[in-house]
């Protein structure tokens, strides 16, 4: 019998076959309608034509497959912690049908692409999908015999439906999920974006459970969370530093240790009888700081958010030098990145010469004057490194400690071991601390290899074999990133626009590089007045209904404003600014850097590749090249197809 809505989780209609098939299709409508609430015309009328075509199916199960009375279908079934619908799911033997419909005659990439993201996610985020098979299909209305199969999708008309159907379950099945389980509270947990970890953070004070997150991270927030209670029993000092490709959850460690409830009981009392503040979490991103607050200060959100900026907090506490901090714990993200002393002068040009110091340095002085103990955490991720004065990397956190007027402990992954020696610092080296998988981007594996491969100019045919393993695959059940390139903006941005069109809370949006001088004479403008105008929190979080936000395709961010964010999809606007040329990469044409205050950048070229890298790897589902029609980038279009990134269709 049908289900309520109040019991379980959320679709428009679910029932077993039986009382789906003697159901009024007026009494199904009424319930996808009363669910999915505001909808238009088209949508009654997808849902009148999609009808006939799932009874279709039902009855033809229940007359085939013996325990098909057992099995149970699901319209509009909504995933939870997502705004996305699913067509209709059914549970089978051992098998989740996923059923899109589109009405078309006609293969489209984007439909495509977006019944194999479902299929994707409940393989790895739900429960009762981790030992199924989940076999994504999509259905084109409006033709006949129609089939093929395309990146793991059966492409199929209604007239070939229940053959395919009966192919995909030909061979013996497992046990029939029943819709209590598939519905259960908890049965799906994506893994959130950085907003999302903050909001449920806010409203829960944890981060939902994410199986595939929790087993890569877990081990580091344990050791940290041994190590700050070491350091407080033992009133000691230590820096620990955790190393992670882009994607590998560094942030999320950070904010489970800035949140973490054993940090409450280590409160001290301080100056004036307040008791200290457990942790705090400093970023020097800008952006983020700014997306962040503007989340969180929506109806709901909390008013206020665990990140500080880097800038405010060194300012409070330098300028202030007999201060008392508040915190015992800081996190440091994007250690690597920290200012050098020439870009800290720049930063802060009224600050009195004595206090000038790199940041790592300035901020071991602050965790000197913290009573007792002080843990300093540094997130590291290799490559970040886009503005002047943050090439210095992580040598300037070990000479802080060795000019600390205490003992400081460091714990490192083993990697960094070469960094310690010969520096007398006590030092443990715990594997534990080195993140060295991506979760960030939907069981894509090595999709930082193959963007450093790229980047390198390595040799086109091993890239291409490379990408071969990262973008999803014929027929692999395991991935679902999606890469493409074009030449034409328009079929770019419908891509984008069709493959959302039934998530309206997914973002997607244009970067561009800041130093390219070309893009602007194509309506895309990344040049520094229209960027650095552009509000990034109502950019990253409001809906299509916000003319500010990033799903209209009209305001651009770069890599200083993207930096340590992420979109479901990004459209990156390629510059001439990284130009194949002769073989090899090439940045003459680039806008140069200004020279002002004490800080240069050390390597142009190289802070060109980082920024691509950040560019190249902001798309959580995966990443649109727009090569500009430009004769200078020729070859740099031919490059990135050579090196195994499919030309993006219709």
């Amino acid at each position: 019998m049908l289900q309520t809505l109040t019991t379980l989780g959320e679709a428009g209609w679910f029932s077993d076959f039986e009382t789906f098939l003697n159901a009024d299709p007026s009494e199904i409508q009424d319930s996808l309608g009363n669910f999915v609430g505001d909808h238009s015309s088209q949508q009654t009328d997808a849902w009148l034509e999609s009808l006939p075509i799932f009874k279709s199916v039902a009855r033809h199960l229940l007359s085939s497959k013996p325990d098909s009375q057992n099995y149970s279908i699901l319209l509009e079934y909504r995933l939870p912690y997502d705004s996305r619908r699913l067509d209709c799911v059914i549970l089978v033997d051992g098998v989740v049908l996923v059923l899109e419909l589109k009405g078309t005659s006609a293969f489209n990439q984007a439909g495509t692409d977006q019944v194999s993201a479902y299929a994707r996610d409940l393989r790895a985020y739900h429960r009762e999908c981790h030992e199924r098979t989940v076999i994504p299909i999509l259905i084109l209305t409006r033709g006949t015999g129609v089939l093929r199969r395309d990146g793991g999708v059966t492409i199929v008309t209604p007239d070939r439906l229940n053959d395919v159907i009966d192919q995909s379950l030909s061979s013996p099945g497992g046990t029939i999920p029943s819709l209590d389980e598939f519905l259960a509270d908890q049965a799906y947990c994506p893994l959130p974006t950085l907003v999302e970890a903050a909001r449920d953070l806010f409203h829960s004070g944890t981060i939902r459970e994410i199986w595939r997150a929790r087993s890569r991270t877990e081990p580091a927030v344990s050791l940290v969370t041994d190590l700050a209670q070491q350091a407080a029993k033992t009133q000691t000092r230590h820096l620990i530093l955790i190393t992670g490709v882009p994607g590998s959850g560094k942030t999320l460690v950070g904010m489970r240790l800035v949140h973490a409830h054993f940090l409450d009981s280590l409160a001290t009392a301080r100056s004036g009888g307040n008791p200290s503040v457990p942790a705090l979490y400093l970023t020097g991103n800008d952006p983020l700081s700014e997306v962040l607050q503007y989340e969180l200060k929506k109806p709901g959100g909390g008013g206020r958010t665990f990140v500080r900026r880097i800038k405010d907090y060194l300012s409070r506490y330098t300028q202030n030098q007999q201060a008392e901090p508040q915190e015992h714990l800081l996190v440091f993200d994007e250690a690597q990145r920290a200012f050098s002393p020439e870009k800290v002068a720049d930063t802060h040009p009224k600050w009195d010469i004595s206090w000038i110091a790199s940041e790592p340095e300035l901020f071991i002085r602050i965790c000197d004057r913290m009573p007792n103990w002080s843990v300093m955490v540094g997130l590291i991720g290799d490559g970040q490194e886009i503005h002047i004065g943050e090439e210095e990397g992580l040598s300037q956190w070990r000479d802080a400690v060795q000019n600390s007027s205490n003992n400081w402990t460091v714990h490192a992954p083993p990697h960094l071991q070469d960094l310690f020696i010969g520096s007398g610092l006590p030092t443990v080296f715990c594997p534990e601390l080195n993140l060295d998988t991506e979760i960030r981007f939907h069981l894509a594996k090595d999709l930082h290899i193959f963007v450093e491969s790229l980047l390198h100019g390595n040799d086109e045919h091993n890239v291409a074999e490379l990408a071969r393993s990262v973008f999803a695959p014929e027929d692999d059940e395991n991935n679902g990133l999606r890469f493409y390139i074009t030449r034409d903006l328009p079929i770019a941005k419908e891509y984008l626009r069709v493959r959302h069109e039934n998530s309206p809370e997914a973002r997607f949006g244009i970067l561009a590089s800041s130093r390219d001088k070309d893009l602007t004479n194509l309506g895309i403008n990344n040049d520094f007045l229209s960027t650095s105008r552009l509000k990034k929190g109502p950019w990253f979080t409001e809906p299509s209904s916000n003319p500010l936000s990033c799903r209209h395709l009209e305001s651009v961010v770069t890599e200083f404003g993207c930096q340590g964010l992420e979109l479901e999809m990004a459209l990156l606007a390629w510059g001439t600014d990284l130009i194949r040329d002769g073989g090899t990469w090439n940045v003459g044409r680039a806008k140069r850097y200004l020279q002002r205050g004490r800080a240069r950048p050390q390597s142009p070229f190289q802070m060109r590749l980082n920024a691509y890298r950040v560019l190249l790897t902001r798309g959580r589902d995966g990443t649109i090249i727009f090569v500009p029609p430009l004769k200078e980038l020729d070859e740099t279009f031919e490059y990135l197809s050579n090196c195994g990134i499919p030309l993006l269709r219709n």
